[in-house]
Order: structure tokens, then C-alpha cells, then sequence
């Protein structure tokens, strides 16, 4: 506050030596002028006989002597800019008023020095939580998130999440005063309100189920993402519900990719369609959703080829199928555990076929968990369920809500 009343009085005075030379301008100035006045003043014997006899009592000032003190006031102030060289102090009108300025600044300057010593010194970033009260300043929190974004990028969080989730926490963070008491818990908080904005509400597929018949349901992955178990999984969810199913063994380029989905079909009870390996599987997509038709069958689920993502003319092939079949719901299955891969798989399979929401299997054992937190965001798709195990009732609802309390907040 001082150093702000210094800059306003600027135009007034300087430093505390300034001063101090000014006051001792002033007294010589003022001690000239005394000895002038005396020495011009001072009579002989003879004339102080006659002014006796002359002036019996000393006269009041006239107009004219009060407006030559005043110019020899002026003239005063005067020698003290051409000494200076200065046109600093024109705005004040005497000398004297000048030193009652330089006073009082004195004593306010007094008052704040003594203030200074109680205060303690400036407390670092972490010290300072302790306060009663805090203020995250822009400058810590790039430093506090510098570590939050390292720990997100080594558990496989995207980079553009990160970024997300950069700017949601500066918006609800920076600059905001809190209490030292709930410092921890309004961080928390602000970290559990951007991870939970990252993801696309769901939906209930029960729901969409009942609305049409038969609801044709196509499943798009890469090899080894545990897709066709996922399907599986999803069969006995909905046949345990009262749907009936059909499976479409769709996937006619991988060696025993229809004998797997057979198995699984014997298991559960549920009719597999199916033709040779080498069979357009569009054609197989097609003849599942006609016997379903035809037999009153509510639910179709097709299994399609686990086409590598990099693979252009394979990526169209599902194109064809999503063509033919005309699929109510198109979900696409990630493995939890290949981390930003399984987010770029998606992202690249929304491009090419629009998906509708995701399944992300061996998420039970995924320890990083940043699959879960980007796939969505990055693909503005819903997540639908998560694969929790081995058995076909480890297929687990997704819900955010969850999510975050096992992160801990």
C-alpha cells in the first residue's frame, strides 16, 4: 500500500534523503532570508533614538508587506527548483505545507514498517495450503498439473484428454479463494466434475430392445479384443432378461471364428446362422436378420471379422455389411488393457462406420485405467459395458459414477 501512496506523491517528494535535503534547503533558504530581513532592519543608535520618538508602537503589516512575504516565500521555492533542477514541487503553495505533507507521509511510512515486522514471511506453494485461507495462482497450478498430466499420460490417458482436463480444473481452481480446511476436498472435487464431463451419457439397451423387433445389434473390433465373447456375454445378459437371440457368425476370415461362436451358441442355448469360411459375410448378416423375421426373434447379434484398423479396403469391407444388414446399433469392442491403442481403434472405426457405443472387455484387469477415461471423450461415444471377467455374467453396466469412486474421489 505504501509503495502505491509513493507513486501517487511522487510529484511531491522523492526519497527520505530528498527530504531531508529539501528541509535543509529550506532552513538555509529560510536563514538568509532571516539575516537579510535583520540586517536591513537592524538601526543605528542615533536612528533608534528617532524611531523611538518617531514610531512609539510597532504598526500592523500592511497589504503590501504580507504580499512581500509571500513573494519571498515564492522566491524561496524558486532557489529550491533552480538547486534541484526540478519542477517537481509546483503544486504546492509554501513550504510549510510541504513539510506537513513530508510528516504525515512519515508517519503513515512509520505505521506500515511496523505492520511489515509482524507479518511473517511470504509462504511457499505448499505451506501455504495450510492457511486459513488460499488462492491457487495460475503459476501453481501449471505447476501442480505438470505432475496430475504425467501420472494421466503414463496410465494411458490421451493427450487431448489431458488437455480437457487441464482447462476444466484451471476454470474451477485458479484464483478461487478457499478454505484451508476444504482445500483437498474442493480439489477432488473439481478433478471428479472434469473426469466425469469426459464421458457421453449412455443409454439403457433394454430400452431401445423394445422398441423395434427384430433390433439388429452389429459388433466391430480388431483380432484379440475379446469381441466375440463379448457378444457372447451380452446373449445370456439379454436371454436372462426374457429376449430371445440369434447369433450371426459373421466373421468368415479368421480360422475358427465360427466354431468359437458355435460353442458359445450350444452353451447358451441360442441359434447360430453361419455359412463357409470364405463367405461374404454380409450375406451372413443378412440371413440372420431374415430368420429372425421369420421366427419372431427380438434381438440379432453380429459378429464381424476382427479387421486390423490400419487396413483400409477391410474397413470398407464392414462398410458393406453395415449396408446390407442396416444395424439399429453399431458397438464397437476395445481391449481396456492396449491402452491409447484401443482409444485410436475406436476412433478410426467411428470415422469409418459411425459406431453407437462401446464395450470394453478385460477392464477387471486393466490397472491403468486410461482406456476408460478417453475412448469416449475422444469418440464422443457412449461407453455401454465394461467385460469384468472370464464367465458370461462378468459383463458389467457402465457407470461413471463408479468410475470415479474407485479413482478415490
Amino acid at each position: 500500500m505504501f509503495k502505491f501512496l509513493k507513486e501517487k506523491l511522487k510529484g511531491w517528494f522523492k526519497t527520505a534523503e530528498q527530504k531531508a535535503e529539501e528541509e535543509k534547503t529550506l532552513a538555509r533558504a529560510a536563514g538568509k532570508q532571516a539575516k537579510k530581513k535583520e540586517t536591513k532592519q537592524k538601526p543605528s543608535k542615533k536612528a533608534e533614538k528617532i524611531e523611538k520618538k518617531e514610531k512609539p508602537s510597532k504598526k500592523p503589516k500592511n497589504k503590501q508587506e504580507i504580499e512581500k512575504e509571500r513573494k519571498i516565500s515564492k522566491e524561496v521555492i524558486e532557489d529550491i527548483k533552480k538547486e534541484r533542477g526540478t519542477e517537481e514541487i509546483k503544486t504546492m503553495p509554501s513550504p510549510e505545507e510541504i513539510i506537513e505533507r513530508i510528516k504525515e507521509v512519515e508517519k503513515e511510512t512509520e505505521k506500515k514498517d511496523e505492520e511489515k515486522i509482524e507479518e511473517k514471511p511470504k509462504k511457499g506453494f505448499f505451506s501455504r495450503i495450510f492457511s486459513r485461507k488460499y488462492t491457487i495462482t495460475e503459476q501453481e497450478f501449471s505447476e501442480m498439473f505438470e505432475n496430475l498430466e504425467l501420472i494421466l499420460l503414463e496410465n494411458n490417458v490421451a493427450l487431448e484428454v489431458a488437455d480437457n482436463l487441464r482447462e476444466s480444473l484451471k476454470k474451477q481452481l485458479v484464483d478461487k479463494e478457499i478454505d484451508k480446511d476444504k482445500l483437498e476436498d474442493e480439489i477432488k472435487s473439481a478433478l471428479k466434475n472434469s473426469i466425469e464431463q469426459l464421458f457421453v451419457p449412455g443409454f439403457k439397451l433394454e430400452d431401445k430392445i423394445k422398441e423395434k423387433s427384430p433390433y439388429v445389434i452389429a459388433f466391430f473390433g480388431i483380432n484379440g479384443s475379446g469381441k466375440t465373447t463379448s457378444i457372447a456375454k451380452l446373449a445370456y445378459k439379454l436371454k436372462k432378461q426374457g429376449f430371445s437371440v440369434v447369433l450371426a457368425a459373421a466373421d468368415t476370415f479368421r480360422a475358427a471364428s465360427i466354431e468359437q461362436l458355435k460353442q458359445h451358441g450350444d452353451k447358451l442355448g441360442i441359434k447360430v446362422v453361419s455359412k463357409d469360411y470364405g463367405s461374404d459375410p454380409a450375406s451372413v448378416a443378412f440371413d440372420a436378420v431374415e430368420y429372425a423375421k421369420s421366427h419372431k426373434i427380438q434381438v440379432v447379434l453380429i459378429d464381424t471379422a476382427g479387421r486390423m484398423h490400419t487396413k483400409e479396403n477391410l474397413i470398407k469391407e464392414m462398410g458393406k455389411i453395415v449396408r446390407v444388414a442396416k444395424p439399429d446399433l453399431k458397438i464397437f469392442v476395445g481391449e481396456a488393457l492396449t491402452g491409447n491403442d484401443a482409444t485410436e481403434q475406436a476412433k478410426t472405426f467411428n470415422e469409418a462406420i459411425s459406431i453407437d457405443g462401446i464395450i470394453l472387455s478385460k477392464q477387471d484387469v486393466d490397472e491403468k485405467g486410461g482406456t476408460s477415461l478417453s475412448v469416449s471423450y475422444i469418440t464422443k461415444k457412449p461407453i455401454l459395458y465394461l467385460g469384468m471377467g472370464q464367465e458370461y455374467k462378468d459383463l458389467k453396466e457402465f457407470n461413471k459414477e463408479e468410475l470415479v469412486k474407485a479413482l478415490g474421489l
